[in-house]
This record gives C-alpha cells, sequence and structure tokens, in this order.
C-alpha cells in the first residue's frame, strides 16, 4: 500500500514526491532554452551557475523528505507512483543525496574547466539529464522502468565522455565506453525478457511472489538473474565488465571522470539493491539460482583485480580509474553479505553509507585532477613532484582523499569501511571482510605515492602553476570540507542508512 506524502507543513501530492528527478531535469532544459536563444553563449558562470543551483535545489528537497520520513514507515511507507512503476521510499532519496551532490560539485568544477571550450550549455544540461536519469534508477520499481532509466542516465554519459572533440583520447575512450555499454544494455535486456518469460511480470514485487510457480523454469530464471547481474556489474563497472572504466575515467574531461566514478557507479548499486533484494528474496528462490554466491566471487574478484592493477599504474588518473573499480568491490558487499534472516539491514545499511562517503571522497580526487590539467602539470606521478609547495590547500585536501579512500583513521573512508567490515563479519562472512582488509592496506601503497610525490619530492624547476581558477578550487575544498565533516555525522549517516535498508526486507 502506497505511502502519504505528509510533511510538517501539510499534505502534499504524492507526484511531488519525484520533486528532486524533476527539479534537475527541469533545470536540464532551462538550460537548453538558454542556449536556443543564444547558441554561441559562453556565460559559463550563469550556464554553471544554474547547474549548480538546481542541483543543490534537488539535494535540499530531497534530504528535507528524508527527514521528514518520506516514503518510510512513519508516514506509511513508500509512495508508489505510474501503476508501481515508480517507488520513492528512504533508500531512493539517501541516494539522491549523493547524486545531487556530486553533480552540484561537478558543474561548479566545471566553470573553469569548460571556459574555453565551445557548446558549454550542452554540456552542463548533459550532466543534469544524466543525474536525473541516476535519481529515477533509485526510484525505478519495475525491470522496464530500470532499463529506461539506465538508458537515461548512460546515453548523456557517452558524450560526456566525447565532449573534448579534439582530443583523439577523449573520442576513442567514448567509442569504447559506447560499444561495451550497448553490449551490456542488450545483455540487460535479454535477461530481462527472460525474467518476464519465467515470472510473467516486470514489476519486483509481482516477479517475487511469482518465484514459486517458476519451478518449471528454473533454467530460464537463473539465466535471465545472470545476465541482469551482467548488466549491473557494467553499470558499477565491476569484473568482467570494468574495461571501459579505466580507458573512459582517463580519456573523458576530469569533472566527467569524477561524475562517471561516483555518481553513475552509486546508481548503479542503487538499482542493484532494489531489484535483488526485492525481486528475487532470499529463501524464496528455485534451488540453482543464487545470486548472492555470484556476487560474493564479484566483490572478491572485483576488489583484488581492482586494486592490484592500479598499483601498477604510472598514470595517476588511471590508477584512480582501478582504485575506483576497487571500491566497487567494496561496496559489493552490501550484496555478498546477505542471508535469509540475517543482519541484512545493517550490510546493505553499510554499503550505502560508504557509497555516500566514496562520493565526496572520490569525486575531490578526479577534481584535483582536474585542477592539475588545468594547470598543464602532466599526468604521472612524477609530474606531481613538488606539488605541495604550489599549492598547499589544493594538497591538503588531495592528501585528506587520498588517506580517506585508503581506509586510514581517523578519515571518513576509515570509518565506513570498519562499518561495512564489520557488517558482514556480523553476518557470518568473515572472509569477505579479511579479502577486504587486505585489498585496504595494499591501495595504501599507491594512495600514498600521490602524498609523497606532491609533500616530499622535489619539483622541477620548471614546474609553475598559473592562476587559481575559483571554481575548480571551490569545488575540491568543499568536498574535502564535506570528507572531513563526515567524521563526526558518519553516526547518524549508518544509523539513516540502515534504517532506510530495512524497509527493503
Amino acid at each position: 500500500m502506497a505511502g502519504a506524502l505528509a510533511l510538517q507543513s501539510g499534505p502534499l501530492p504524492d507526484w511531488t514526491a519525484v520533486s528532486p528527478a524533476l527539479i534537475l531535469a527541469l533545470t536540464g532544459l532551462l538550460l537548453f532554452v538558454i542556449d536556443s536563444i543564444d547558441s554561441d553563449s559562453d556565460n559559463t558562470v550563469l550556464l554553471a551557475g544554474l547547474s549548480t543551483v538546481g542541483s543543490l535545489f534537488a539535494f535540499g528537497v530531497a534530504g528535507w523528505f528524508l527527514v521528514e520520513g518520506t516514503g518510510q514507515a512513519a508516514t506509511g511507507g513508500a509512495i508508489s507512483l505510474y501503476g508501481d512503476a515508480l517507488v520513492v521510499d528512504g533508500m531512493s532519496l539517501f541516494f539522491t543525496l549523493i547524486f545531487t551532490i556530486v553533480a552540484a560539485m561537478v558543474c561548479i568544477a566545471s566553470l573553469d574547466y569548460v571556459a574555453e571550450q565551445r557548446h558549454q550549455a550542452e554540456f552542463f544540461s548533459l550532466v543534469l539529464f544524466a543525474a536525473t536519469g541516476m535519481t529515477l534508477m533509485s526510484m525505478s520499481n519495475s525491470l522496464a522502468t530500470a532499463f529506461i532509466s539506465l538508458e537515461l542516465a548512460s546515453l548523456p554519459s557517452y558524450a560526456l565522455v566525447a565532449y573534448l572533440k579534439d582530443n583523439r583520447g577523449s573520442v576513442e575512450a567514448a567509442l569504447k565506453y559506447f560499444l561495451i555499454g550497448a553490449l551490456s544494455s542488450a545483455v540487460f535486456a535479454f535477461g530481462i525478457s527472460l525474467v518476464y518469460a519465467a515470472t510473467g511480470s516486470l514489476l519486483l514485487s509481482d516477479i517475487a511472489s511469482s518465484l514459486g510457480d517458476a519451478d518449471g523454469m528454473t533454467g530460464i530464471l537463473g539465466m535471465g538473474v545472470l545476465m541482469l547481474l551482467g548488466g549491473f556489474a557494467f553499470k558499477t563497472a565491476s569484473v568482467p565488465f570494468h574495461f571501459w572504466a579505466p580507458e573512459a575515467y582517463e580519456g573523458a574531461p576530469a569533472p566527467i571522470s569524477a561524475f562517471l566514478s561516483s555518481a553513475s557507479k552509486a546508481a548503479g548499486f542503487a538499482i542493484a539493491f532494489r531489484v535483488f533484494v526485492e525481486a528475487f528474496p532470499l529463501g524464496q528462490l528455485p534451488a540453482g539460482v543464487d545470486w548472492v554466491l555470484a556476487f560474493q566471487v564479484l566483490a572478491v574478484v572485483t576488489m583484488t583485480l581492482g586494486n592490484f592493477a592500479a598499483a601498477t599504474q604510472e598514470n595517476v588518473k588511471r590508477m584512480l580509474a582501478y582504485s575506483s573499480i576497487g571500491h566497487a568491490g567494496y561496496a559489493l558487499i552490501g550484496l555478498a553479505a546477505l542471508t535469509a534472516g540475517g543482519p541484512n539491514a545493517n550490510v546493505l545499511g553499510a554499503s550505502m553509507a560508504h557509497l555516500l562517503v566514496y562520493g565526496f571522497m572520490n569525486t575531490g580526487a578526479f577534481l584535483f585532477i582536474a585542477l592539475v590539467e588545468y594547470w598543464g602539470v602532466g599526468t604521472t606521478f612524477e609530474d606531481y613532484n613538488g606539488l605541495g609547495a604550489r599549492a598547499p590547500m589544493a594538497c591538503v585536501a588531495m592528501s585528506v582523499f587520498m588517506f580517506s579512500l585508503a581506509g586510514l583513521p581517523p578519515f571518513g573512508g576509515f570509518f565506513s569501511k570498519y562499518v561495512l567490515f564489520y557488517s558482514a563479519i556480523e553476518a557470518g562472512f568473515w572472509w569477505l571482510a579479511a579479502v577486504g582488509a587486505v585489498n585496504s592496506a595494499l591501495s595504501l601503497f599507491y594512495y600514498s605515492r600521490v602524498v609523497k610525490a606532491m609533500w616530499i619530492e622535489d619539483a622541477a624547476p620548471t614546474l609553475e602553476l598559473g592562476s587559481k581558477p575559483v571554481g575548480l578550487y571551490t569545488a575540491v575544498i568543499f568536498a574535502a570540507v564535506g570528507t572531513l565533516l563526515l567524521l563526526p555525522a558518519f553516526q547518524p549517516v549508518i544509523e539513516t542508512a540502515q534504517t532506510v535498508a530495512t524497509a527493503l526486507f
């Protein structure tokens, strides 16, 4: 039964529950209107400002709804819309906070990054449309809307990776990203058709209730679930669908690399959490369909390959790309450590909290790379030598990101990993936590190389930095402050995440 959108200020129509997505979409359309009036507009301040304000407004509305209990048990439960195709609950609002705050940081950082580029309005509108698709992914309660919203998030992303049209690396990365994305979409769509053939429905709740009648089609259902898993693995850059990530992140404009590695990854997890937990609940699956085992293998292989590959890189941007694959492995523990009757809400909530912390620290790290690219500094670890003496504030922020990503105390990444690994141990999967801890220790090697280069190594005599761009500096410092503020705020964050995750079980 759908809940009602009742706030302290009074009842509102149920359709207003999707306001964050509507705000993002309308802001993107407003940018199109501005571009149609003045197609040669180079007023980057206006375009970036509108995009940032729209993203922050959507963030504020989502946060307001979450605090007021919209879609949660206290107000009558999840709000179902459009024939149950979309559902607004605590989990969708929690993930919307991640998408919108990352979009805001990327938009303000792009103020300087795209200042000399053409088609600036298109750039910002594509970012907002991609964020709209991600928001709808978190709200999808049907495999049909899940597929459509995934494509809405993916298609603008392909164009954004290729935004630097005169850069061969950018165009090549976009082509590879598009081809692998098209393949994964086909696999995902085929998986949807197989699940529909076995259960006769696309709505997640109806699929769950039909599992008992699918005994004669266990093979078809199992293949469909496996193909769905492959589609989600692409969106989260998990092995073996990770090949596009290093190429796309390296070739794309650095703010877009931040957007894809943080917001897009979180969107993949948002829809995966909902689909597998609600459509294929543990204890109701036919024998032979064990998606938890598949995610356990996926988690171990993804975090291990990502971290070992990152340790061999000499290019800082590619190192962060492989590092993001490793972090996808950590977040997969949220699905890999689920059991029938276990502390599932704690495990899933811990993974959601880690993705929120990751959204700040990983976005900030890629935006620092955008800052370095703006100055024309090289891309290797050696090129970062002595940056601490030239740009101390930005390098302090980058050090915070590196130590937090590595999971060192007392940074936000330590607390999110600790709770995630502890939840896995509580669920009886101590070996998953052990593999994660070993991989975190390995990651300290390559993250510390960045810090060592910035603060310990001597700079080249020819190293000269240009002006300090306001937008990029603001975004980097904001991300660092957000990472640090999550230290005292982590307790309410994890409690909120685990509370909203409880409604899924």
